[in-house]
């Protein structure tokens, strides 16, 4: 067995590790004084104080989630061809979902990877640790990602605010290669990605299904995307045949890609872009009577913790009143929520109470809008959950039909 420290879950605190979730809190484990001494992202063996073993995991003495599950065996290795056999196993499930090397390849915990993403742009990778243990293993992830398909750049994209909690800073920078002129393809379109300047890992592969669902109904439609980042849905519609696309971003970086991929796809001449906070345009777009076939929103997470819920639900059902006053009669909203905070059954009773209380007016309280909702629905199938982490299953998107 590898000579790696032994920690012990307090007694009766053991419930939901037996269970299979793939976390241990500070408070479930006994802290003696040589845990709290070992350094963060250190390789440990978990029991029981029955004896049961619960494998190899990460610990981090000094975070609220203080250990996260590699391995249900406690002589796991851990090493380079660990990571390389992980890795291996994520890529044979994506080739054997997509036809393209575009898709995100490792979704943390739900890969057996706790703490780590990777989304590959064909030759180009997109690398986020999140805990110190994957920050530890980073120099192993990158060896193993070369071994398996040789891509041209690996980015570290270390900017997430979650690794505060780790003790980590956050950073942007190249680890291997060059990263310059990626680009994402999806659903037969082309974007740019920007992998050092643009947000989080470049670009949000959990809405591809989404988007394809949305360019379907947008021919010969205008089309309004708000909060739109790099203009994926919006652009996607302009491909599809809508006649006319606006696309609302506070990031002037974000609309200038936007644009580029408008061009790269042939469609810029019914592209437009408006640099704003999406909120308030779309307050000052239902002042001036503004109508669209087709509305998206698809805002940043509005509960980044707990206590941030009630206000989310308010913001969910007043941007779902705004987008619902927008649609015209006989089109189509979608909107969507990334706040894992807030539960698919509390988002859907916030947006259908927001649209009901919508009107040609913009009042709150006036006579509501019918809506069908025509789709509920996740991330795509390269963001899999992990059955005992319901936190994974945190984006949530609603179409629907507003007669």
């Amino acid at each position: 067995m590898p000579d790696r420290p032994f920690l012990r879950l307090l007694p009766g605190r053991d419930r939901r590790v037996k269970a299979g979730h793939p976390w241990a809190f500070s408070n479930e484990i006994t802290m003696t004084p040589a845990a709290k001494a070992l350094p963060p992202g250190s390789l440990v063996r978990i029991e029981g104080d029955d004896g049961v073993k619960h494998g190899t995991w990460h610990f981090n003495p000094h975070s609220l989630i203080a250990a996260r599950r590699l391995s249900p065996d406690p002589t796991a290795a851990c090493d380079s061809a660990w990571f390389l056999a992980r890795l291996a196993e994520a890529l044979a499930l994506r080739d054997r979902l997509f036809d393209a090397p575009h898709y995100r390849l490792v979704h943390a915990e739900a890969d057996g990877l706790p703490g780590l993403v990777v989304d590959r742009y064909g030759d180009v990778v997109a690398l986020q640790a999140n805990t110190a243990g994957m920050e530890a293993a980073t120099p192993m992830i990158v060896d193993a990602l070369r071994a398996l398909f040789a891509p041209r750049g690996i980015v570290a994209r270390n900017d997430s605010a979650v690794r505060a909690l780790e003790g980590l800073a956050e950073e942007t920078r190249l680890l291997h290669g060059d990263a310059a002129g990626a680009t994402v393809q999806e659903n037969g379109l082309r974007f740019p990605v920007d992998l050092v300047g643009g947000q989080k890992t470049g670009w949000f592969f959990d809405q591809r299904e989404h988007r394809a669902r949305v360019a379907r109904i947008a021919q010969g439609a205008t089309v309004l995307d708000a909060f739109c980042h790099t203009g994926g849905f919006g652009i996607g519609c302009a491909v599809a045949g809508a006649a006319q696309v606006t696309l609302v971003d506070r990031s002037e970086h974000a609309l200038a890609t936007a644009m580029q991929a408008a061009a790269m796809n042939d469609v810029a001449g019914r592209v437009t872009t408006q640099r704003a906070e999406a909120m308030d345009a779309l307050e000052r777009m239902v002042g001036e009577g503004r109508r669209f076939g087709v509305v998206i929103t698809d805002p940043p997470a509005f509960a980044k913790a707990r206590r941030d819920q009630p206000a989310a639900l308010r913001a969910y059902g007043k941007l779902a009143r705004l987008a619902a006053t927008l649609t015209e009669p006989g089109g189509f909203l979608f909107i969507a929520s990334c706040s894992h905070h807030v539960a698919p059954g509390e988002f859907a009773d916030a947006v259908l109470s927001g649209v009901h209380r919508a009107s040609r007016s913009g009042r709150a309280g006036a006579a509501g809008r019918d809506a069908r909702v025509l789709h509920m629905g996740g991330a795509g199938l390269d963001h899999p959950l992990h059955p005992m982490l319901p936190e994974s299953a945190y984006l949530k998107g609603m179409l629907l039909h507003l007669p």
